[in-house]
């Protein structure tokens, strides 16, 4: 599992920062979160191909978080791409992507799925699930959690003991059925465990809300907004965004393991401040910056 931040800026993208956007890679699945302007050419410079791209997660129909939708989509119809995107996103999403396709001339040429959701699970596997929660911005905004399910192992150690050989019998056990072997029957409880999954929440432009925190419930990773340093809170509760100090403490309050901010205002060229607000109070927080790429 990876994550790979495209773009941390704000309205306005640096130098050195594109418009947000972020990539998790799991198990095949490519699903992006946000899609600002100049995506697909972050993609490139990310050495990741576009057509990995399976979900898309819109937060919000900000321009910073949605020009590069455009792009990204008639670069996926020109390409060899043989998946199915889907869409997700607050009410109005379906009207917004019928306008944008309209203002652009796209006709789109694979296969896409646009979903309008709110609060609760949203799509879900065999192997992990989706799940958004309304947020406090001033239009329709919505955070997200991927949550891998827990994975059944195999205790090697024990299998040897039972003598059990590697194939069938094993996937069986796996699939948390018994089975029989050597004249006696073998739980999954005496050579299994679990592994737990990860959790990975991110909550974009928002100020504190309980939306946020459920989301950010025992994260793993926790990716979140800080528009503003702490000396701005005020401003920041203004326009709809978090500090550095606000995003540490939802942290700290969800017991997350860990803290990546981003989303920062471009008046900022340097994290130092912005870092030390979030450590202050959440010791294991770090700033992302483009093509940061994060494994779990």
């Amino acid at each position: 599992m990876e994550l790979i931040f495209l773009g941390t800026s704000a309205m306005v993208p640096t130098e050195t920062r594109n418009h947000t956007a972020m990539l998790l890679r799991f198990e095949g699945e490519g699903i992006l979160f946000d899609c600002g302007e100049g995506t697909q050419r972050q993609f490139k410079q990310a050495k990741v191909s576009i057509t990995t791209i399976t979900k898309i997660l819109i937060s919000h129909w900000h321009g910073d978080h949605v020009f590069g939708l455009p792009g990204v989509i008639q670069s996926l119809g020109m390409s060899q791409y043989q998946g199915h995107i889907e869409i997700y996103g607050p009410k109005g999403t379906k009207l917004h992507m019928r306008q944008m396709f309209q203002a652009f001339g796209i006709q789109p040429t694979i296969p896409i799925t646009i979903h309008e959701v709110k609060n609760g699970v949203i799509f879900e596997n065999d192997t992990f699930l989706i799940q958004a929660e309304e947020l406090e911005h001033n239009i329709p905004c919505l955070g997200y959690a991927f949550i891998e399910k827990d994975v059944r192992k195999i205790n090697l150690q024990a299998a040897k003991k039972h003598g059990i050989p590697e194939g069938p019998l094993m996937g069986k056990l796996q699939q948390n059925k018994s089975i029989h072997h050597a004249g006696k029957v073998i739980t999954p409880g005496e050579v299994t465990y679990l592994r737990p999954g990860k959790k990975i929440a991110v909550i974009l432009d928002t100020v504190p809300c309980s939306g946020a925190l459920k989301l950010a419930q025992d994260a793993d990773v926790l990716v979140c907004e800080a528009t503003y340093t702490s000396a701005l809170e005020e401003k920041g509760e203004d326009r709809g965004h978090m500090t550095a100090r606000q995003a540490a403490q939802l942290a700290q309050h969800a017991h997350a393991k860990k803290l990546i901010i981003t989303h920062f205002s471009a008046r900022y060229t340097s994290f130092d401040q912005l870092e030390q607000d979030a450590r202050e109070l959440f010791p294991e927080a770090q700033c992302a910056y483009d093509f940061l790429k994060v494994k779990l």
